[in-house]
């Protein structure tokens, strides 16, 4: 797998909370609701940040916290449920994904566990997520989606 590093410039995002079940609930509370809300907003066509806010693996399922985020402008005004924030800046290592939601786990592991441990590199507080540039299409037929995944880096 071909891992990056790169610098990344803030970035402002207008968020929509879902709290339960990462997996199937995440992807419906994404067409039911963040969808119809980027739509109302005009915010369409621009690029979607997917934010996992805990490790489902030590955080009951219904405490996970997922943000779906779009970016914004300065003048962006965000109604409820919306919340703007900025996704931090800095150094981050970023891992392309193609395949469908049963496989992106592995890819997740690949990185925190497999990738990061042999790179000279930890994380850091900022937090982790998933990148979807317009025009990227989930295959009707298979589920198969393109994103980035994409963690916050700092020197060991």
């Amino acid at each position: 797998m071909d891992v990056t590093i790169v610098n990344r410039s803030p970035v402002r995002v207008v968020c929509l909370r879902h709290v339960g079940p990462y997996g199937p609930a995440v992807a419906a509370f994404w067409q039911q609701q963040f969808t119809p809300y980027v739509q109302r907003h005009g915010l369409a066509g621009r690029p979607v940040y997917g934010i996992s806010h805990d490790d489902p693996a030590r955080t009951p399922p219904a405490q996970c916290r997922f943000d779906v985020c779009t970016e914004v402008d300065e003048h962006f005004v965000a109604t409820a449920p919306g919340q703007v924030t900025t996704i931090p800046g800095g150094r981050y290592a970023v891992l392309p994904f193609k395949g469908t939601p049963q496989t992106i786990q592995a890819a997740w592991a690949y990185l925190l566990r497999d990738w990061l441990s042999a790179s000279g590199w930890r994380l850091d507080a900022r937090p982790t997520f998933e990148v979807y540039l317009p025009g990227t299409a989930v295959d009707e037929d298979t589920g198969a989606f393109e994103c980035q995944i994409v963690i916050p880096l700092a020197p060991l």
